[in-house]
C-alpha cells in the first residue's frame, strides 16, 4: 500500500505533467504565433546559400519559358 507522501508526489508529479500538457496545447491554438515562427523559418531558409544556388536553376528556366512564349505570340500577329 502507497504511503502518503508516495500519494502527494505523486499527485505532485501528475499536476506538473498536466501544466505542460495544457501549455502545449495553447501553444497549438496560438495561430499568430505559430505564423511568425513559419515566417522566420522560411526567412532563414530563404536567406540560406544553398537555397539560393538551387534557386537559380529554376529562374533561369522561368525565364527562357517566358521569353519562348513571348517569342511564340509574336510570331502570331
Amino acid at each position: 500500500m502507497s504511503t502518503e507522501q508516495e500519494l502527494r508526489a505523486e499527485i505532485a508529479q501528475t499536476r506538473a505533467e498536466l501544466g505542460e500538457t495544457v501549455e502545449a496545447l495553447a501553444a497549438k491554438t496560438d495561430v499568430k504565433a505559430q505564423a511568425s515562427a513559419l515566417g522566420a523559418r522560411a526567412a532563414d531558409a530563404a536567406r540560406s546559400p544553398a537555397v539560393r544556388r538551387s534557386m537559380a536553376p529554376a529562374a533561369a528556366v522561368a525565364a527562357l519559358a517566358a521569353g519562348v512564349v513571348l517569342v511564340v505570340r509574336g510570331r502570331r500577329r
